[in-house]
């Protein structure tokens, strides 16, 4: 037996109270709604172009991969900075997943071990051009998901690309220095001054730093390859950024097991399953970069007629 009847005012007043916080939820992320505008937005765009984009992405991350490396020693080795060059080939295998890891760790180290002195430099004017064409790849994503065109010479986005890729790979150095800093200031005050303990905590908090500036290397490559009409509006930048590397870290924590319930590739491909699992991997990455282009793009406004740019800047 109810203690209230169902029709009793406070009952009705209730579930008026439940049916409006509902209207109020519907109207934020149904039809009509902002929040539906920009997931059928994106859901555009990505079903348009994000299965190609990620295709080329999966291929041109596997043959830039070695180039980009290649690089990265180079500098390291103008700046003396030679051990730092291991130190990131071991940070990027640990944001892929183990089996992606083997298949990649040795080769990487033997394309590094034969290239010394002028041949180093050499392959890494070479990896320039090569990485250029995976960051002109990025560029292309976002300026079709902005509906621009390019405007200016092909030799300048070149340009533009070569500095993006020496930039990220100092940036990259000097977090793995400050990381080897950090790692021994700790380990100093652990030993030699045991009463400052709790400074030493807040150390090994600021070892986070590095790996902040790694990731803020996303948000800058979005920000830099943005169409400039975007870019200099007040359009938000970060969500794309953001998404994207939770989607990375989302997909290298996942793919291990869901290739466990498969029974891994190696029935299908044979010697080949690490190569295709490598691509599947950079292709799921791929694809989540394009929705990252696609949210902020999605997020956007035309800007207002106080902004200079043409529309077809990229």
């Amino acid at each position: 037996m109810q203690d209230v009847s169902p029709e009793a005012p406070e009952a009705r007043a209730q579930r008026a109270t439940l049916r409006t916080r509902l209207d109020r939820g519907i109207e934020r992320v149904g039809p009509g709604s902002k929040a539906f505008a920009v997931i059928k937005r994106v859901v555009v765009g990505v079903y348009s172009d994000g299965f190609i984009h990620a295709g080329n992405l999966a291929y041109l991350a596997l043959l830039t991969l070695f180039p980009f490396f290649i690089i990265l020693a180079a500098l390291a080795q103008f700046f003396g900075h030679g051990p730092d060059t291991a130190r990131a080939i071991d940070s990027f295998l640990r944001t892929v997943p183990s089996s992606v890891a083997d298949l990649l760790r040795k080769p990487i180290n033997d394309v590094l071990l034969a290239r010394t002195g002028s041949l180093l430099w050499l392959g890494a004017l070479v990896g320039l051009w090569t990485v250029g064409s995976f960051i002109e790849t990025i560029r292309d994503i976002l300026r079709r998901a902005y509906g621009t065109g390019y405007s200016r010479a092909f030799w300048h986005y070149r340009l533009t690309s070569a500095a993006m890729i020496i930039v990220s790979v100092i940036l990259a150095l000097a977090a793995f220095s400050a990381q080897v800093m950090l790692t021994a200031a700790e380990q100093f005050i652990y030993r030699l001054l045991p009463f400052a303990a709790d400074l030493g905590g807040w150390i090994g908090i600021g070892r986070l730093a590095p790996l902040a500036i790694l990731a803020l290397a996303l948000y800058i490559l979005f920000y830099s390859l943005t169409p400039s009409k975007y870019r200099m509006s007040d359009c938000p930048k970060w969500p794309g950024a953001v998404f994207t590397a939770l989607w990375w870290m989302s997909v290298t924590m996942a793919l291990p097991r869901a290739l466990g319930l498969l029974g891994g590739y190696d029935l299908t491909y044979g010697g080949l399953a690490g190569t295709i699992i490598a691509l599947f991997f950079f292709w799921l990455v791929g694809f989540g970069l394009v929705i990252g282009a696609q949210l902020n793009a999605a997020l956007a406004e035309p800007p207002s007629p106080g902004v200079t740019e043409p529309a077809v800047t990229a």
